[in-house]
């Protein structure tokens, strides 16, 4: 017999509609399952993947990401020489001098922990670093932060805990910088005024104060041109990972890394257990589905008995058999597949439009509605596991159709 005949008959046994109607049913239902199974994965994998590369924006974004420090209190000296020995690293995007330490806030009657950061607007790169603040400024404006000006731009959060408005004035504290006195250790502090106010909508502006390099230099008594820190900023804040043992390989034991898993790590580890675990679940759905075209494929091989004695009478080997049986049942899997792409690709593009359609509260996402993220990777590997899933689920069956013996078949027709 010719070999596609094969494909041929497994084509057109997947869209018989006549038969036993539960075989039709458990079918139609396995086809459903797979296709539900890979929309469901693809919109909730976008909405989950956009809701991380936010969490990298809104906090990686402003915090430092991978950063070289001095293990002496005057910081770093010559850091432009130090800035031009450092190879460049894979992915990062900018490499500048800041000056930064923990420290507090205090306005009137209210008393809140922060993280200095003094940048420098006139560095190479300071555009990376400005830019995410001047796409989220809320309140005044970044350009107050001059030399000598004495200001500072707060997270919304923070200044909401302060109850502190731009043109207000706060006491900022430095944890480095303090002088001992005859009446003890003196910290660092010195007033400074409210110019800006910036809502990174992120865990980030609990404890976001922003100054100018000279001043938080002047307030930490750093010697003249002395920093304390270069900070690197990487296309993913992800890469900086990979890249700090790299860059301790071209450091000397007076200098430290740190990056911005020592403060942030167990957020974005559970961001991304979330995501496996959800995936996880809906994966399930997926394999149930595919699993069920054991069942139909079972259903079908019995009900075909005569048909199949009949095909080897006439010259179908076995290995024709076990392929027309693959075939039938991989048609759904492929079928629903694609379907589910169509389908998933478009519920995540309309995610948010749907969703307003359904009367469904985002007021909680901002105008911007649920972030979406869609990544041609993933969504390949989701529609091809499907298959493998069906295609794994059709070998038994097919096995045990290329078994039936003709004679046994036939023995009462």
């Amino acid at each position: 017999m010719f070999k596609p005949a094969a494909l041929f008959l497994g084509i057109r046994y997947s869209r018989a509609r006549h038969g036993n109607r539960f075989t039709r049913f458990i079918n139609r239902f396995a086809l459903a399952g797979i296709l539900i199974g890979v929309a469901a994965l693809i919109i909730v994998s976008s909405v989950m993947n956009g809701f991380e590369a936010q969490l990298k924006q809104r906090i990686l974004g402003v915090v430092p990401q991978l950063t070289i420090t001095s293990n002496s209190t005057a910081g770093i000296s010559d850091w432009q020489q130090l800035a031009a020995s450092i190879p460049k690293l894979p992915g990062q995007r900018a490499l500048v001098p800041q000056v930064g330490s923990a420290g507090v806030v205090q306005s009137s009657g209210q008393l809140r922990p922060v993280y200095i950061q003094g940048l420098f607007p006139d560095a190479a790169d300071a555009r990376e670093q400005f830019q995410p603040l001047n796409d989220n400024i809320l309140y005044g404006s970044l350009n107050a932060l001059q030399e000598g000006s004495y200001s500072v731009v707060l997270g919304q959060t923070l200044a909401q805990q302060l109850d502190v408005w731009p043109g207000d004035s706060i006491r900022v504290i430095a944890a480095a910088g303090g002088i001992y006195t005859p009446l003890g250790l003196m910290p660092a502090q010195r007033q400074f005024t409210v110019a800006g106010i910036v809502a990174m909508q992120s865990e980030a502006d609990k404890q976001l104060l922003i100054m100018h390099g000279a001043d938080a230099a002047r307030l930490l008594r750093l010697p003249q041109g002395h920093v304390s820190a270069l900070r690197f900023y990487f296309n993913d804040p992800f890469n900086a990972l990979t890249a700090e043992p790299q860059l301790k390989a071209h450091l000397d034991s007076t200098l430290t890394t740190h990056t911005w898993r020592e403060q942030y790590g167990e957020l974005f580890d559970a961001v991304s257990m979330e995501k496996r675990m959800v995936g996880l679940m809906l994966g399930l759905i997926i394999a149930v589905a595919a699993f069920n075209i054991v069942s139909a494929l079972m259903m079908v091989i019995q009900d075909k008995r005569s048909d199949i004695a009949i095909l080897q009478t006439m010259g179908m080997r076995r290995g024709h058999l076990y392929l027309m049986f693959m075939i039938q049942g991989l048609a759904n899997g492929v079928v629903g597949a694609l379907v589910g792409l169509l389908l998933g690709v478009t519920g995540a593009s309309y995610v948010n439009e749907i969703l307003s359609a359904l009367q469904v509260d985002l007021s909680f996402t901002g105008q911007a509605g649920l972030p979406v993220l869609m990544q041609s990777e993933q969504i390949i590997t989701i529609v091809l596991a499907a298959m493998l899933l069906t295609l794994l689920a059709t070998f038994y069956p097919a096995w045990r159709a290329s078994q039936i013996l003709p004679a046994e078949a036939l023995r009462y027709e």
